[in-house]
C-alpha cells in the first residue's frame, strides 16, 4: 500500500512537469510568432518610405529631363544662333533644314553623333583671306625685312621668297612654285624656336593693324556669321575640324586667344618638321626624347595641304568621312567632293563666294567663277554680301585694297632642287590657287571639274 501511494506521488509529480513544461513551450511558440509578425510589418513601413522617395526622384528626374530638353531646344536655336545671317539666305535655309533632318531620332536622315564631323578650310572660309596677302605670307614677309632680330640673319632663299611675295602684292606677279617656296622658307626663318617661342611671336604679330581696315589687327579678321556656323555646329553635336593650306602651327596661333575655340587636335594644315632639343640630328627612330628636353622648329618643310592632301589628312588624322565641308577655293574642291561622294549620310558641301566689296576685299570675276562651280558641282554657294548683315566684329571698318589684284601669268620659276614639285600637288597662288578656278591654269580648271563629277 505505502509503495503505491509513492508511485502516485511520483506520477503526479510528473505530470505537472510535463504540464508546466508544456505552458513554457506554448509561451515560447506564441512569443516567437509575436516577433515575426512585428519583423514583417516594419519592411512593410520601410518600403512605403521608399516608394515615396522613389517617386519624388522619379518627379524630379522627369522635371530635369524637361528643363534639359528646354534648354536643348534653346541651345540649337536657329534664330538666335544664326542671327548674322539674312533670314532667307539659301545656305542659311539649306542648312537649317539640313540639321533639323539629320538630329531628329527617327528620321531616315539622322546621323549618329560620332559621324557628325565638319571641316572648314581656314583663309577665306574663316577668317580673311588676302591683306594684301594671306596671314603666312605677311608674317614671312615681317620676318625677313623688318624684324629687326632676323632680317640681318635671313637666308638668300628666304630674301629671294618674301621678294616674291611683295612683287606679287604690288604688281600681281603670279609665282606657280610660291607655295612650296613659301613652306619652306617659313620653316628655315623660324627653325630652332621652341613651339611656345613660335607661337608667342605669332601673338605679337597678330597685334599689328590690318592695312586695308580699320579697327581691325592681323588677328582679328575672323568671319563672325562662319564664327556662329560653328557654335551652331557645335551645339547639334558636331566635331569641327580646321584643314588648311596654312602652316600648321601658324593656325595653332591665329587661333590661339581668338573667339575661334577648336582645340589643337582639331587643327590641320600645312606640315613642317619639329625636333628634340637633344636630338643633334639624329634620326627619330635612334633618339629617346629625354625628361626635361624640349621640342623646337627642325626647319624643313614637310607637305603642302591642299587639294588631295585635304583629303588624304582627313582620312589619316580623322578617320570619318565628314557630313558637312566649307571651303572657298578650287583648293578645296576635293574636300568638299569628298564630304558628297560615296558618303553613307548625308551630306552638304558650301562654298563661299566674295562678292562683297563695300565691306571686304571682294573680287566680282571671281565671285561669279564660284557660283558657276557651285552649279556645277552641286556645293551650295555663300553670298558675303546677300547672306550676311555683318562680315567682321563691331567697329571693324574697309578702307581699300593696299594692292591691285594680280593679273600677270605666273613666271617660269625653277623649282628648288630641296624639294621637288612632283611632291606637291599643282601650286596653289594667292591669286589664283587660293582663288575661283578662270584664275588658274585651264587644265586645272578641268582637274576640278572632273573630280566633282
Amino acid at each position: 500500500m505505502e509503495a503505491f501511494k509513492k508511485w502516485k506521488t511520483i506520477a503526479i509529480a510528473s505530470i505537472l512537469v510535463a504540464v508546466i513544461s508544456l505552458g513554457g513551450l506554448c509561451y515560447t511558440v506564441v512569443r516567437s510568432g509575436s516577433a515575426k509578425t512585428g519583423t514583417q510589418a516594419a519592411p512593410t513601413t520601410e518600403q512605403t518610405a521608399a516608394a515615396g522617395e522613389q517617386a519624388a526622384t522619379g518627379e524630379q528626374t522627369a522635371a530635369a529631363e524637361q528643363t534639359s530638353a528646354e534648354t536643348q531646344v534653346k541651345a540649337v536655336d536657329a534664330n538666335e544662333m544664326l542671327s548674322l545671317w539674312n533670314e532667307g539666305a539659301p545656305a542659311r535655309e539649306a542648312l537649317t533644314a539640313y540639321m533639323e533632318a539629320i538630329t531628329k531620332e527617327g528620321s531616315p536622315d539622322f546621323i549618329p553623333v560620332e559621324n557628325r564631323i565638319a571641316v572648314f578650310d581656314f583663309d577665306g572660309t574663316l577668317f580673311c583671306e588676302t591683306d594684301p596677302n594671306y596671314f603666312d605670307y605677311t608674317l614671312l614677309v615681317y620676318r625677313v625685312t623688318e624684324d629687326p632680330e632676323y632680317k640681318d640673319r635671313a637666308s638668300e632663299f628666304e630674301k629671294m621668297v618674301a621678294a616674291k611675295i611683295i612683287d606679287q602684292n604690288t604688281n600681281g606677279t603670279k609665282y606657280a612654285e610660291l607655295p612650296v617656296e613659301h613652306g619652306q622658307a617659313v620653316a628655315s626663318a623660324f627653325k630652332g624656336m621652341t613651339m611656345r617661342e613660335f607661337l608667342d611671336y605669332i601673338q605679337e604679330f597678330k597685334k599689328q593693324p590690318m592695312p586695308s581696315y580699320e579697327g581691325m589687327t592681323r588677328g582679328g579678321g575672323f568671319y563672325e556669321p562662319m564664327l556662329q556656323i560653328i557654335n551652331y555646329l557645335k551645339a547639334n553635336d558636331f566635331t569641327v575640324y580646321v584643314i588648311s593650306g596654312t602652316d600648321r602651327f601658324i593656325c595653332r596661333g591665329i587661333m590661339e586667344n581668338s573667339p575661334l575655340e577648336l582645340p589643337n587636335s582639331q587643327i590641320i594644315g600645312s606640315d613642317e618638321t619639329v625636333v628634340a632639343g637633344l636630338q643633334d640630328g639624329a634620326d627619330g627612330l635612334d633618339y629617346t626624347f629625354t625628361q626635361g628636353d624640349d621640342l623646337y622648329l627642325g626647319g624643313e618643310f614637310i607637305i603642302k595641304n591642299l587639294k588631295m592632301n585635304k583629303v588624304t589628312v582627313i582620312n589619316s588624322e580623322i578617320g570619318v568621312q565628314p557630313v558637312l565641308s566649307f571651303g572657298n577655293t578650287t583648293g578645296d574642291a576635293a574636300m568638299c567632293n569628298y564630304a558628297l561622294s560615296n558618303n553613307p549620310y548625308k551630306s552638304l558641301a558650301f562654298m563661299l563666294c566674295c562678292d562683297d566689296l563695300e565691306r571686304e576685299n571682294g573680287n566680282i570675276k571671281k565671285a561669279n567663277d564660284m557660283y558657276k562651280l557651285c552649279e556645277e558641282n552641286n556645293w551650295i554657294p555663300v553670298s558675303m554680301k546677300n547672306d550676311w548683315k555683318t562680315i567682321y566684329a563691331e567697329g571693324v571698318k574697309y578702307i581699300g585694297k593696299q594692292a591691285e589684284e594680280p593679273a600677270a601669268e605666273p613666271a617660269a620659276v625653277e623649282q628648288p632642287a630641296e624639294q621637288p614639285a612632283t611632291e606637291e600637288p599643282a601650286a596653289e597662288q594667292p591669286a589664283a590657287e587660293e582663288q575661283p578656278a578662270t584664275e588658274e591654269p585651264a587644265e586645272e580648271q578641268q582637274e576640278v571639274l572632273d573630280n566633282a563629277a
